[in-house]
Parts: structure tokens; sequence; C-alpha cells
């Protein structure tokens, strides 16, 4: 369902879109994410109607930096706890790498549940498990 104000779509320029592919693919599956178009340079997946694109660069003597204006990070929201685990598994056994090992998987001021890691150009990306209900006694 289309809701105005939503988030409509984000179109990231990629270094080498085929090894972008082998982080961004099985990520956005697991978080319910559907391939929505393939093409030479690119490919698109959605999910409720927002929808994320992966483009090859055209320069990519340009490298990214998070701390630099512009985009910081994404973080998606998980479903449970559980899911952030499954998800820091995989990206452990991938090989991509996991931000804040000190103190993962508990993370910032609030003390998020989540998972910090790196795609292969080095954007940040947070997987963050919903806040648990606090058991009344």
């Amino acid at each position: 369902m289309l809701t105005p104000g939503m988030l409509h779509h984000i179109e990231m320029n990629v270094s080498v879109l085929k090894v972008s592919l082998s982080f961004w693919e099985p990520l956005l599956t697991m978080l319910g994410y559907t391939e929505r178009e393939n093409w030479h340079a690119g490919r698109s997946y959605i999910l409720n109607g927002s929808c994320l694109l992966f483009v090859q660069a055209k320069n990519t003597t340009d490298a990214f930096n998070r701390r630099g204006v512009g985009l910081s990070h994404l973080a998606f929201q998980a479903d449970s706890r559980h899911q952030v685990d499954q998800i820091t598994a995989w990206v452990r056994e991938s090989g991509f790498r996991i931000l804040y090992k000190d103190v993962h998987p508990y993370q910032g001021e609030t003390q998020h549940y989540a998972l910090y890691c790196e795609d292969p150009d080095k954007i940040k990306v947070a997987i963050i498990a919903p806040a648990e209900r606090e058991s009344k006694q």
C-alpha cells in the first residue's frame, strides 16, 4: 500500500555491480525484498512500494566516505532479534565486515539490538531488531 510521504526509492551507484550484488541480493532477500528489474548496468528490489536500485557507477575514481557530506548509512528494520542474528551469521560467513564488534549486538545510546556492517563499497548498513517489550512484574 502506497502512503504519501513514504520513501519511493534510493538509487546507489556502486563500484562493481556484481560484487555489490553479492552482498545486497542475499541481504535484501532475507529482509523480504523481491527483484523488480534487472538490466545490464543495474538491479532493483522492492518491498511495500519502496525500491532500492543498484547501478554500476560510471566514475569509480572517487571513493565513498560515509563520514563526509552525503549518506551516512542505511538502516533496515528486522522482524526480530533472531533475524538480526541470522543476518549477522550470514555476513560473518560471507566475509563481509561487521562494525563495532566490541559492542555487538548492542549499539548506540539507546542500546539497539542490531547488526552494523559494511557493503563492498564500505557503505554502512544497519539491521535493527524491534524493541523488546518490557515484562510486567
